[in-house]
């Protein structure tokens, strides 16, 4: 019975690596794809009229 419910819980850590890994590396990306739109919006500002 023991042996049953470490199991369970070495496949639940694991699943919560995985997730925490991969939300980290979606974050980062996301990150950087917003600041790359945000410098290219600043260098266009000068070619925007009103």
């Amino acid at each position: 019975m023991e042996e049953k419910i470490y199991k369970i819980f070495s496949g639940s850590g694991a699943l919560n690596i995985a997730v925490g890994v991969v939300v980290l590396v979606t974050g980062i990306v996301s990150g950087v794809l917003l600041i790359i739109g945000g410098a290219k919006l600043l260098v266009g500002k000068s070619k925007i009229l009103f």
